[in-house]
């Protein structure tokens, strides 16, 4: 099937707060792990992301808040002058091609491992609760160990953390910040009963634990403002041992809750992340839409007619590609096209040099 490339709404501009997008076609985040000592994102960071920007939105991998907040192995920060210092150069390489680009912070609590910690030291989450699965450090993959529970005054920390790094996103040019809440990393531990065993008012009922969410998001959109934050949830991922006994009424609480922030989207992944769109059969995400009152970003597994449709529908406001921009630069001339996308190789996701990083051509190349 092909799409109306003349009148798919894929293809016209669009704002999500502040953020102005030549068209509704975003690049997901992409986890890559290639930054440098100093988790300092590499020169061809540049490259990478300049290659990409005729996206209408690029969201950059996702990039810690403070040196406790990773998770694997390679991944930059966004919180000291290095690594402000290299991600300008790509703010600067995307915005000379006319791109819009915005960081996703994120702290990952418990889904990391003492090797990558400052001094060794234990992950931490709302609970010492040891995730299933795991980590991915310098020596190759290690199992995930007990966690320790955050005491109350280091939550204020984290949040502080959160603020301070968008903070440092703006100095070094993004035009905006995405909150990673998904795929059990720290807000979504604590917002899930599988992961959350607090009994402070940090855990127990839905109000509690929606209650680290809306400290980060009100520190985040107080620094640098709503209409340049936005936020990733998956309500029904079962990534990285997340689980919630009834999540229908948490993220309905969560999604209503963050109305008072006027954020620029609301990035939702529908399903499991990266896998089947219907894994939790019945789960309205169509409810979650309507009660958000800003922009909608859908995201998990959409090709461009699931996209157009979705948009004519009204069912999301703008579209998140993930993989399909790794091997395909130029995906969105290639979907205006009806060109069959390039394969990525698998090999070359994480870690390594430029090869499987900068060297898919174009389809002009």
């Amino acid at each position: 099937m092909f799409i109306d490339v003349v009148t798919s709404p894929l293809f016209q501009p669009t704002r999500l707060g502040a953020l102005a997008l030549a068209n509704r076609i975003v690049m997901a985040p992409l986890t890559r792990s290639r930054a440098l000592p100093g988790d300092v994102p590499r020169p061809s960071a540049a490259v990478y992301y300049a290659q990409r920007a005729s996206a209408g939105l690029i969201i950059s991998e996702a990039t810690q808040v403070s040196d406790a907040a990773k998770g694997y192995a390679w991944t930059p920060g966004c919180y000291t002058d290095e690594q402000v210092a290299g991600w300008r150069s790509v703010t600067d390489a995307v915005h000379a091609r006319g791109g819009t680009i915005v960081v996703q912070l994120w702290h990952v609590g418990r889904i990391s491992h003492p090797s990558l910690q400052p001094g060794g030291a234990q992950p931490v989450a709302p609970s010492a609760v040891t995730p299933r699965g795991q980590a991915f450090t310098e020596t190759g993959f290690e199992p995930h160990e007990e966690p320790r529970a955050l005491e109350r005054d280091e939550i204020r920390r984290v949040v502080d953390d959160f603020a301070h790094a968008a903070a440092m996103a703006r100095r070094a040019g993004f035009d905006g910040v995405e909150i990673h809440g998904a795929n059990g990393y720290l807000i979504d531990q604590f917002l899930r009963d599988g992961s959350n065993r607090r009994t402070d008012d940090y855990g127990g009922s839905i109000e509690n634990r929606t209650r680290f969410l809306f400290e980060v998001v009100g520190a985040v959109t107080q620094a640098i403002g709503g209409d340049r934050t936005g936020l990733r949830l998956s309500p029904v991922t079962p990534v990285n041992d997340a689980h919630d006994s009834d999540p229908a009424p948490l993220f309905r609480h969560a999604v209503e809750g963050l109305n008072r922030f006027e954020l620029a989207y609301l990035h939702m992944i529908e399903g499991a992340t990266g896998g089947a769109r219907n894994h939790a059969p019945g789960f309205d995400f169509g409810a979650l839409r309507r009660v958000f009152k800003g922009a909608y970003m859908a995201n998990n597994g959409y090709n461009s007619v699931m996209a157009d449709t979705a948009l004519r529908e009204g069912r999301a406001d703008a579209i998140a590609f993930g993989r399909p921009f790794i091997a395909n630069p130029d995906l969105v001339e290639r979907l205006k096209a009806g060109m069959p996308l390039a394969t990525a190789d698998p090999a070359t996701f994480y870690g390594g040099g430029d090869e499987g990083y900068t060297d898919y051509p174009a389809m002009d190349g």
